[in-house]
């Protein structure tokens, strides 16, 4: 099986922590020279250090704010000037939840922002160089809403799901130049987030997070919450050789928790 991805240049979001910093080790276990996107240079920064420690690939970052679009465009247009961009792995934190009946609608522009527009402004940025270089892989990481939403999240849900037909799409028009584009669908994920969450609901419920904690975990199949490697391992398989002929899928890595196909 070719999982060799030395030569080759991968630009990861949200990568400063949780399932983007995972996907970015697991990449760079590969082979690839990683690009780092997020907010925080000091992070990555640090990360990058961390990186170069696992094969001595050349890894850089890129500082950005996704609701700055115009800022983003710039910052990734400089970056591709320079180098090929042979993987791209979309991945950014989830909208606060609460339920769809109460959402302002500037929380629907502000996700729809930060998740599919910066998602097709960067394909859109990387696919020259691509299709230039014979290889490409988009990764999207999303959610299992996209096949059934999960109570609580709607905005989340409703622009995740807009994502995935997206991607889909995108799948469908650039396959003939031999670019997969796939969406990985995490299920609970020991991160920050999933904390928050269960904190919240432990507030909501007056019931202690360990009890919050064990109900959602007697729900998986697995009966444990994912560790962000998992997903990157995921993530990373998707971005070799090996998967060129997967595209156009939505592969939930949850554990077993999705009660449908």
């Amino acid at each position: 099986m070719n999982l060799d991805l030395r030569g080759k240049n991968a630009l990861v979001c949200g990568s400063s922590k949780g399932i983007g910093k995972a996907a970015a080790f697991e990449l760079a276990e590969l082979g690839a020279n990683v690009t780092l996107v997020s907010r925080s240079a000091d992070k990555m920064a640090a990360i990058t250090k961390e990186m170069a420690r696992v094969k001595g690939q050349q890894h850089d970052f890129l500082a950005a704010d996704f609701t700055d679009t115009a800022d983003l465009r710039k910052k990734v247009r400089g970056l591709t000037a320079t180098k090929p961009i042979h993987i791209l792995v979309n991945n950014t934190g989830g909208p606060p939840g609460g339920p769809i009946t109460e959402a302002e609608l500037e929380e629907f522009t502000k996700a729809f922002t930060t998740h599919l527009i910066c998602n097709h402004l960067l394909a859109k940025a990387v696919l020259p160089g691509m299709r230039k270089e014979g290889y490409g892989r988009i990764i999207n990481v999303i959610s299992t809403s996209v096949k059934a939403p999960l109570p609580g999240l709607g905005v989340s849900n409703t622009v995740r799901g807009a994502v995935g037909n997206w991607a889909k799409t995108l799948a469908n028009e650039v396959g003939a130049d031999g670019i997969t584009v796939n969406n990985i669908l995490p299920g609970a994920t020991n991160t920050g987030r999933l904390q928050e969450i269960i904190e919240k609901k432990a507030l909501a419920t007056g019931k202690p997070v360990e009890d919050v904690t064990a109900a959602m975990q007697s729900s998986i199949p697995l009966q444990r919450f994912a560790e962000p490697g998992e997903i990157g391992a995921a993530i990373a398989f998707l971005a070799t050789p090996a998967a060129a002929y997967i595209t156009g899928v939505a592969l939930a890595v949850d554990g077993g928790r999705l009660r449908n196909m």
